[in-house]
């Protein structure tokens, strides 16, 4: 009687996985997506919703994307950005290329050193202090990368920004550690702190105008980087 149990029992459960199966297969429909009639992966539709694979996006719209603790970032350039004129001089404004690729790499390292310390607040990690800074060396040797790229006025002007950019966020790592030597579990492992702090704030904004103005390689000012 137990022997007929168990197979009943296994009968009803490959059932239902079958069914399960199928209504999955019905449920989710993939098609191929093209954008200005290019190949762009394929877009996948369940339940009256769409999804697509954002890096491939970004990278057939020559754009940029970063993955954050709390928010994905998505920068795409305005059309014709960084193309430059026929006649091979410089428009004004425009960083050489040299200069934005450096420039994007030591903001991509400036992202990872927020992310890794905001990590750290959210989860109540209990580090080493060497483990922040390896961090903020990476983030030090890509500006001074960047510092050495730069060649024409705009790119100066453009390296200022990622400098007030990496000084408030050494500030604001400077403030963690401080509360964290201090025992000050407000500001170091509570989850919902990063929410409501304003230097955090700023320095995400300017952290998506410069992703933005890089990658236009067109120089502009934001008062999130000041």
């Amino acid at each position: 009687m137990k022997t007929y149990l168990h197979w009943r029992t296994a009968g009803l459960i490959g059932i239902v996985l079958s069914l399960a199966g199928a209504l999955f297969a019905q449920s989710v429909a993939e098609k191929k997506l093209l954008i200005n009639g290019k190949p762009a992966g394929t877009i996948l539709q369940s339940n009256g919703h769409s999804y697509v694979d954002i890096e491939a996006l970004a990278k057939l719209m020559n754009g940029t994307i970063s993955f954050e603790p709390d928010q994905v970032v998505l920068t795409i350039p305005p059309p014709g950005a960084g193309s430059g004129g026929s006649s091979g001089q410089n428009n004004a404004g425009e960083l050489s290329k040299g200069f934005a690729g450096a420039a994007i790499s030591a903001l991509a390292e400036m992202r990872e050193w927020k992310g890794a310390l905001g990590t750290m607040v959210t989860y109540g990690l209990a580090v080493s202090g060497r483990w922040a800074a390896t961090y903020r060396d990476h983030a030090e040797t890509s500006l001074a990368q960047a510092s050495v790229a730069a060649s024409t006025d705009s790119d100066h002007e453009a390296l200022q920004l990622l400098n007030n950019q990496y000084n408030n966020l050494a500030k604001w790592a400077d403030g963690i550690d401080a509360a964290r030597q201090s025992l000050n579990g407000a500001m170091t492992m509570d989850p919902n702190a990063l929410e409501n702090d304003p230097e955090l704030g700023k320095i995400s904004r300017c952290d998506a105008f410069l992703s933005s103005m890089l990658v236009s390689r067109v120089f502009a000012d934001d008062a999130s980087c000041d």
